[in-house]
């Protein structure tokens, strides 16, 4: 069946079901013509919200409904992450073509139910509307985050270190590997494929690392290089990061040489990893250091003064500037 012999209202009664994960936060959610929730007392409230384009962010031909859907909520997940806050709820809008078949509008759901499962996030409202070209995602999530746990890109000091959580690149790389067709023939490609379809936001991470003493925080969806800038520039300091300490799982460094690219390439400006970039003390680093937070923590730079610019240093020890040359959507 498809959209246009379903109807608005039908499709709506079928997608709202199994929406509330945590249902004390809310009065109100999928039904009238607002959602009613519940704050919680001396919290800060975070609002964040990405569009997702057919054949800009996405290509159906490459991605299923319910990885695509996954993937729509997991983006802006990464933004709360970001700001050591707690995902509450989300709100979804959605422009269908009519031709959609059903199953694939369920699909989608489907993928985001279960990242809001995982993450115990409710759906409370949106609107569904056609479109007479392609699929239109747009998602909004609201958070909290206590006052004294909230990161800024401004908070970074000099002296501070400069440190991501897991791998990077390996989600631009499955990204090629995706537009190049038949990845499945390389042993390697597979989790890099996974990587760029279904990301984990850092959401827990990012809460710890607010609590631990992380001083600064970005997430990393447009490359390293453009993220590090970034902070660097709201801080009004410089960096220096180190090419060789970059993490790179060896799926990334067998697939680069695929590509004629290195591996550091893709981690600086391949974009959507969605892990996390932070700055700490490095007393206060001592300390997280040895805890278990679920990912892997690497020290890859400093923070210098902001006259020492924003520099990358190769492995032989020449320095170069570090351009923030992520993904932009008007160049």
């Amino acid at each position: 069946m498809q959209l246009e012999q379903l109807g608005e209202f039908a499709l709506i009664d079928l997608i709202k079901r199994d929406t509330i994960n945590k249902a004390d936060s809310v009065m109100i959610g999928i039904g009238d013509d607002a959602a009613v929730l519940k704050s919680t007392p001396g919290r800060l409230q975070l609002v964040t919200t990405d569009m997702l384009v057919e054949k800009v962010h996405f290509d159906l031909s490459t991605s299923s409904a319910w990885q695509l859907g996954y993937k729509a909520i997991g983006v802006n997940l990464s933004d709360i992450a970001a700001m050591g806050g707690v995902p509450n709820h989300v709100v979804i809008s959605i422009a269908l073509p009519k031709h959609l078949p059903v199953d694939f509008v369920v699909s989608l759901y489907d993928g985001m139910k279960e990242i809001c499962r995982e993450f115990g996030v409710n759906i409370v409202g949106g609107d569904t509307v056609s479109s007479p070209h392609g699929l239109i995602i747009n998602v909004t999530v609201l958070g909290e985050v206590e006052a004294d746990k909230l990161q800024r890109r401004s908070g970074a000091r000099v002296g501070e270190l400069v440190v991501v959580t897991g791998t990077l690149g390996d989600s631009g790389c499955g990204l090629d590997l995706l537009m190049q067709g038949d990845w499945q023939i390389y042993s390697f490609a597979s989790s890099l494929v996974s990587r760029h379809l279904v990301p984990k936001p850092q959401v827990l991470q990012g809460q710890m690392l607010a609590t631990l003493g992380s001083t600064s925080m970005n997430d990393i969806s447009d490359g390293l290089a453009s993220e590090v800038n970034e902070i660097a520039h709201a801080s009004n300091v410089g960096m220096r990061i180190y090419s060789s300490l970059i993490p790179l799982s060896p799926e990334l460094q067998e697939a680069a040489l695929l590509f004629g690219k290195t591996a550091v390439h893709y981690a600086l400006y391949g974009g959507e990893d969605y892990q996390l970039v932070f700055t700490i003390a490095p007393e206060k680093f001592k300390v997280l250091a040895q805890v278990d937070i679920g990912t892997p923590l690497t020290v890859i730079g400093e923070v210098t003064e902001r006259s020492e610019g924003i520099l990358l240093v190769a492995e032989d020890g020449r320095t170069s500037v570090l351009e923030a040359k992520g993904y932009n959507h008007f160049c």
